[in-house]
Order: structure tokens, then sequence, then C-alpha cells
């Protein structure tokens, strides 16, 4: 099958948008008609290049939402017509990740997956005779592409896909996160109100927050954070040497939780020392650079305090993301404000150029 796509050659090239060869789905495997794609930061580190998962050429993209058009054999839970969330983590059910219920961590086809490739060793696609890579097991930068059943979520068909398709990622992984553990009543902090902290505030209202403080070097970010709950805000440009002291000011003492979703270590350290001594949690979300190492303590969390990561704000996506699509449909999750810019997949360069000038908070291609 012929598919437009945009072709990522080598890291720093502009994309080339173009027709590619598009293979059946084999055992195990759907194909998927894209509507619409969000462009995310883990694009944009494949394109400078730090992404070590990728492999070029490429096609990109992991935030999509589509419908089934064809499904192999050996699929059992899809059938044409269904509306799915392509997932970068996916969802066996059988390995032992999966049967621990201990996480929505799902390694069963990560191997095959960063070397760009489906489960067998083989790519589906191809662009002037050559092979083209997937990305992230999902490659929603192409209108047609094809998924392991496993890393698919159906969901209700009355669901605008051009708006859910941001629940591939950003979303659902600052929402999730919040609701993962804040309590009712809790004094949450936020460090980096981009992307992912701004759902994280989303997340946080939902879960019934008493008190959500948002810090961030740019006072532009505080508008929106408000609008989806931020109580308060603290300008670390001004007096980037009193944040701590303000945070705990404003918590009491320390916070209920803390979350860090801007990748410095020193942030990452910060959001810790902040954290209530006896129960507080800090929750790391922000990708840091590579051989990057923080320095903790013993004392820091010997007194009660907890440190995490969280990957996809520990949802299970085939089996929780419909949560996600239900807030949304029912009015209790925002996803239209978070879309600045909607564009041609033509545009898609100018689209990561916004991203990287802080002149867009989500781009979203449109295929129809």
């Amino acid at each position: 099958m012929a598919s437009r796509a945009a072709i990522l050659t080598a890291p720093g090239s502009p994309f080339v948008v173009d027709t590619v060869e598009v293979a059946p789905p084999r055992p195990g495997e759907v194909l998927v008609e894209i509507a619409a794609s969000g462009l995310c930061h883990t694009d944009l580190t494949a394109i400078e290049g730090s992404n070590a998962s990728c492999v070029y050429p490429a096609i990109l993209g992991h935030e999509g939402a589509g419908r089934v058009v064809e499904v192999g054999p050996e699929v059992r839970g899809l059938a044409v017509g269904d509306h799915v969330i392509p997932l970068y983590g996916p969802e066996c059910g059988a390995c032992r990740m999966c049967l621990s219920r201990r996480t929505n961590l799902c390694w069963s086809i990560k191997p095959t997956r960063d070397r760009g490739v489906m489960p067998d060793g083989t790519s589906r696609f191809r662009w002037r005779g050559e092979v083209a890579h997937h990305f992230m097991g999902t490659s929603t930068f192409s209108r047609y592409t094809v998924v392991p059943e496993i890393a698919l979520a159906k969901i209700r068909k009355d669901a605008p896909l051009d708006r859910v398709c941001l629940l591939g990622c950003g979303v659902t992984t600052g929402v999730g996160a919040a609701l993962d553990d804040v309590r009712e009543g809790d004094t949450v902090v936020i460090f980096g109100l981009g992307g992912i902290g701004v759902n994280i505030v989303q997340g946080a209202r939902i879960a019934g927050a008493g008190r959500i403080i948002g810090v961030d070097l740019h006072a532009s970010k505080e508008p929106l954070a408000r609008r989806f709950g931020l109580t308060d805000f603290i300008d670390a440009s001004r007096e980037p040497g009193r944040v701590t002291e303000q945070v705990r000011a404003l918590g009491g003492g320390g916070v209920d939780v803390a979350f860090e979703c801007t990748g410095h270590t020193g942030v990452m350290r910060q959001a810790l020392d902040v954290c209530q001594v006896g129960w507080g949690t800090c929750v790391l979300l922000g990708v840091e650079p590579a051989g990057a190492e923080m320095a903790v303590p013993p004392v820091a969390v010997r007194y009660g305090r907890t440190l995490k990561g969280s990957y996809f704000g520990g949802v299970k996506g085939r089996s929780g993301l419909g949560r996600f699509v239900d807030l949304y449909m029912d009015g209790k999750l925002e996803l239209d404000p978070l879309i600045t810019h909607r564009l041609d997949l033509a545009d898609i360069d100018e689209g990561f150029r916004r991203m990287q000038d802080g002149s867009a908070l989500r781009s979203v291609i449109h295929f129809e």
C-alpha cells in the first residue's frame, strides 16, 4: 500500500515528505490509518540525534490516533473499523512485567522496537527501494502504519481522533502520574510547566489536590496552567536561589508530592528536598542528558521520603487508556487548549521549529 509519510534520513536533516510502501500486517499485527498525530519532544530527540533507539532512515511519530483498516493472522481483539491509539509501551498481558501487576512496563518487544523493526525483525516500510525503519513501534507520521496488536489501545468511536491523539504520550504521562500519587487535599508542586507539567496540573486537580504550585523559568506558562487548576506560580527566573524556600513556605514546611519535568538533575534534587519529611513523594518524569547522575544523601530518603520515577504516567495502555478518553469526553480533562497549531504533514519541520523556540505547546499533524 502506498502511504504519504515524513521520513527522517539523518539527525539534523529536514524531513522528506514522500510516498512510502507499507507491507500488509503479519501475524499479530494491525494496519492502521492515522487520522492525526501530535508532535512530541521525544520525536525531537531523534531529530537532534540524542535518541539511541532511532535507526535512520526512520518514520517518526508516537502520539497518533486512527482506524484499523486490516488485521493480520492471530489478531483476536481488534477488527476493521475499530478506533485505536498506538502505544510506544505495549501491554502483552503474558510477560513477567505484565503478570506482576506492579508496573505498566512491558518489554516483550523492546529489543526489536529499539532497532526500528517489528517483532519478527523486519520492517513494514520501504522507501525508494530501501528499508525505512519504524520508530517507538508506532511511526504515526505515516498515513498508514503497521503496529503490533499488543501496542494498540481500542477506544470509543465518538471521540475526535484529532484531539485524543494527544493521549498517546504527553497528556497521559502527566495526568496519569498525578492520579497515581496525589490524594485529596494534598499540596503538590510541579517543576516545569511544559507539555507534561501542565497535564500534571490537570491530573492533580482531578485528584482533588488542595494546593497546586507551579515552578517555571517562563511566566508565559502561568495562564494556561491556572486554567487547568494551578493555584500558585513561582517564577524561577527572578530569584532562583529562593525557589526551595518559597515552595516550602507554600507547603507549610514541605509538599506532599513533587513532580520534576525538566530533566535537570539539579532540579530533581530540589524537587526531592521540598518534599515533606515523613511521607513526601518526589516523582521524576523529566529525561536527563545521557550519562547524567543525581547525588542524593541517604538521609534525604531515610526519614520517610520516597523518590520514584514514572513512565507513561503509570498507565497500562491497552487496558487503561480508555479511562482518559472518557475523562475528556465527560468534560473533566481538557485537550483542546493544548493544541496551539494544526498543520499539514508538509509543514512538519515548521512544527518542530515552533517546539524548539517555545511558540507552540502542541502541534497536531492532520492527515484528513
